[in-house]
């Protein structure tokens, strides 16, 4: 453990816990007299017992008082993703735990279980230090045995009490960001269906073929409002069409935001020998083809580039407001991704994107509509931009305030608290 400061001292999780294992879960106890609610794997999170959900089997009078959880308990993950573990905090006595959980109750107050969570989150997914800790079986699991072998560092108590309500302030404010973009992203789809259904203007609707949609609304052909095509892309063994700086865009690249750049670009010598289209700003992509969820995504371009045959390329004409095409097909991302797996097919094509029937209302409400969903949407990638960079900031901080790298002392506390 050459990483860790020298003047840490090393303990061991069995020299600093008590560590019992949970009750097996079976069909029999799924049957007995005295369900109780027990802890799974999936309610142990990194850093945060989750009790969302709760599931219930029987335990006799000793095996709940033995393997009841107490405020300050860590539990461990023996299996799944091994060593993931959490500080429960709750009343006493009214949780037990599952044989794949492991508790670790403290024997002292010269170790702090918010510390061990943070270094064992520290230990197992960055620094590498307890590659190969579990039993090799069919199941990979971590073992009693080898748990309380495992090595932690052991600082004097109110610098790990420090440590760890640095890190505990970090990830609470990830979790708050993250909770706000769940609801925007609600928000967002909420506002999406109901414009896209009913309007601005508070019109009677009328059932068309597409649904019902405002009165004075139409249904039209979107290749009748649209010029659509598709790019191409120059050979990949000619290192000289890839030494431009004109953007070209994959469909890795078409997210569903407004696209300002690219990761790979081409030369002007590309755009003459394959006569590659620079699309204008204004232009919306769709992913035709592409690994996950990118197919049937979509984005609006923000500046001239060029793409791959991949990406339906579509220019509206004057009837058609670019911002509002581009939020409705992000509304219909399931139906396009429906559309591309017909038959053999595992993709969109040209002519399924050509006879897309859109609701059009008129061009100012166009306008309207769209400037009211991207509203939404810019907000909900502010938080997004917030979620990353302070799990960016988590990351750094928990390799380096685990190792001793940066030490408590040298941070402004009260700048931290305030993340």
């Amino acid at each position: 453990m050459t990483e860790i400061r020298g003047d840490w001292p090393l303990t061991t999780l069995g020299e600093e816990f008590e560590i019992q294992q949970g009750k097996s879960l079976s069909p029999n106890s799924r049957r007995g007299q005295k369900p109780r609610p027990f802890l799974r794997t999936s309610n142990v999170l990194w850093g945060r017992v989750d009790l969302t959900t709760v599931d219930q089997m029987d335990f006799t009078d000793e095996e709940f008082s033995r393997l009841s959880l107490v405020d300050g308990d860590l539990l461990v993950c023996e299996g799944g993703d091994i060593g993931r573990a959490a500080v429960y905090r709750g009343p006493s006595a009214h949780y037990a735990y599952q044989n794949h959980l492991h508790r670790l109750r403290a024997k002292t107050d010269e170790i702090i279980p918010d510390f061990v969570v943070h270094w064992l989150r520290a230990a197992f997914t960055q620094l590498g230090l307890y590659e190969g800790v579990g039993n090799k079986t069919t199941i990979p699991n971590l073992s009693r045995a080898r748990l309380s072998q495992l090595q932690v560092p052991k600082p004097d108590p109110d610098e790990q009490r420090q440590v760890a309500g640095i890190l505990g302030n970090l990830q609470l404010a990830i979790e708050v960001e993250a909770a706000i973009c769940n609801k925007l992203a609600a928000l967002k789809s909420a506002t999406m269906a109901k414009l896209f259904r009913e309007g601005l203007r508070g019109e009677p609707l009328k059932q068309t073929e597409i649904g019902e949609i405002p009165e004075s609304w139409e249904v039209v052909r979107l290749g009748d409002v649209a010029r659509i095509t598709t790019g191409t892309t120059p050979s990949t063994d000619e290192p000289e069409y890839y030494a431009g700086d004109i953007p070209f865009v994959k469909t890795a690249e078409i997210d569903g935001q407004i696209i300002l750049g690219s990761s790979v670009h081409v030369s002007h010598k590309a755009v003459s020998d394959y006569r590659l289209k620079l699309y204008p700003p204004g232009t919306v992509f769709l992913a035709m083809y592409g690994q996950g969820k990118t197919r049937g995504r979509s984005a609006l371009l923000g500046v001239a580039a060029a793409t791959t045959q991949n990406t339906a390329a579509i220019e509206c004409f004057e009837r058609l407001v670019p911002t509002y095409l581009w939020h409705w097909l992000d509304s219909r991302y399931d139906d396009l991704r429906g559309m591309g797996n017909l038959g053999h097919l595992s993709h969109l094509n040209l002519g399924y994107v050509k006879d897309l029937l859109i609701p059009l209302p008129s061009v100012s409400e166009q306008e309207e509509i769209g400037s009211a969903i991207d509203l939404i949407r810019r907000r909900l990638q502010v938080t997004k931009d917030k979620v990353r960079i302070l799990d960016q900031l988590f990351r750094a901080m928990l390799a380096s305030l685990m190792t001793g790298a940066i030490r408590v002392k040298d941070l402004n506390l009260a700048e931290v608290s305030h993340v």
